[in-house]
């Protein structure tokens, strides 16, 4: 059973930066992904953005393109997700996800039941 501890969440003022991570007690060597999603308040999960185990490729969501970065320090086995000039619309629970057997994708962004594994959240709220 892979085990995912997320942390680094609070409150910001829009435009303001904050930092995710997410530790896991997973095995990231060969196939696989790890990701993030989100759930507003009375709104579905999304996917914010999704990384190869390798490192060799990643996707996002159009909203966040351009202002979050994720990425994945294979040696602290730690997922991060640098989110900067955020918005009040970016306020939700965030999670982070992970599967093994299959690259990142579009695809996969889209469908939160493609991923089994799930950290217990931490919240983010940005207030204008």
């Amino acid at each position: 059973q892979v085990q995912l501890a997320e942390s680094g969440g609070g409150s910001v003022q829009s435009g303001g930066s904050m930092r995710l991570a997410c530790e896991t007690s997973g095995n990231i060597d060969g196939r696989g992904q790890m990701g993030w999603f989100r759930q507003a308040p009375e709104k579905a999960r999304e996917g914010v953005a999704c990384i190869d185990n390798d490192n060799s490729g990643a996707n996002y969501r159009d909203s966040v393109k351009n202002r979050f970065s994720i990425s994945l320090d294979r040696a602290k086995k730690t997922l991060y997700l640098q989110m900067n000039n955020l918005k009040p619309e970016d306020t939700a629970v965030y999670y982070c996800v992970a599967v093994q057997g299959s690259w990142c994708s579009e695809d996969h962004l889209a469908d939160p039941s493609k991923y089994p594994f799930w950290g217990q959240g931490t919240r983010v709220t940005v207030s204008s």
